[in-house]
C-alpha cells in the first residue's frame, strides 16, 4: 500500500490511468465554493454563477473522475466522485427544470439524503488520510447546517452553511493540490496526514 502522502484520496493500482482524484477534488471544490458564496450572501444579483459549473465541472468532470476511479479499482473514489457528480448534475436539473414554490423544503430533503450518504463516506474516509477525512467532515457539517436552514427557512443558518461550505472548498482544494504536487515526484511532499483508522 502506498504511503498516505503519495495519493490524495486512496491508494490504488494505476493500470495506465493517471490519478483522477485531484481533478475530482478540484471540480468539487470550485463548484462548492461558488454555491457556498451564494448561500453565504457574498455574491451580487441572483447568485447563479455556480449553475453552469454544477453541470459541467462539478457534475460531468466529477462523474468522469469517478469512472476513472472504477478503472483504477478504487471503490471509495469511484463512489465518492460519481455520487457527487450526480449530486451536482441533479441540482442543476432541479434548478433549471423542476424548481417549485416549495424549493427550500425540496433542498432540505436533498441535503438530508446526501448527509446520510456522506456520513458513511466520512467513516470510510478515516481509513485513507487526514486530508480526505477533513474534506468529508467539513462537507458533513455543511450539509447538516444547510438542511436545517432550508427546513426552518432560516436565512442566517443558510448563510452559516455557506461559510462552512467555503471552508469545505478550501480543504478540498488543498487536498487536490497535494495530489497534484505529490504526483510530480521529488523529496518534498505536501502533508495529507495519516489514516485515523486502519
Amino acid at each position: 500500500m502506498a504511503e498516505p502522502e503519495a495519493r490524495a484520496v486512496a491508494p490504488a493500482a494505476g493500470g495506465g490511468v493517471a490519478d483522477p482524484a485531484p481533478l475530482g477534488l478540484a471540480a468539487f471544490a470550485l463548484t462548492t465554493f461558488l454555491l457556498s458564496a451564494s448561500n453565504a450572501g457574498w455574491t451580487r444579483g441572483n447568485g447563479a454563477a455556480w449553475l453552469g459549473y454544477a453541470l459541467a465541472y462539478g457534475g460531468l468532470i466529477q462523474l468522469l473522475a469517478g469512472m476513472w476511479e472504477f478503472r483504477r479499482n478504487n471503490t471509495f473514489g469511484a463512489v465518492a466522485f460519481s455520487s457527487y457528480g450526480g449530486f451536482w448534475i441533479g441540482l442543476f436539473l432541479y434548478q433549471v427544470f423542476v424548481k417549485s414554490d416549495n424549493a427550500q423544503n425540496d433542498l432540505g430533503w436533498i441535503l438530508l439524503a446526501f448527509a446520510i450518504f456522506n456520513l458513511y463516506m466520512l467513516v470510510a474516509a478515516t481509513r485513507i488520510n487526514l486530508a480526505v477525512t477533513a474534506v468529508f467532515l467539513t462537507l458533513q457539517l455543511t450539509e447538516i447546517v444547510l438542511f436545517i436552514g432550508f427546513f426552518s427557512g432560516s436565512s442566517g443558518t443558510i448563510k452559516t452553511g455557506g461559510v462552512i461550505g467555503i471552508i469545505t472548498a478550501i480543504v478540498a482544494w488543498y487536498t487536490s493540490f497535494a495530489g497534484v504536487f505529490n504526483s510530480l515526484g521529488g523529496r518534498q511532499k505536501l502533508p495529507v496526514g495519516e489514516p485515523l483508522m486502519t
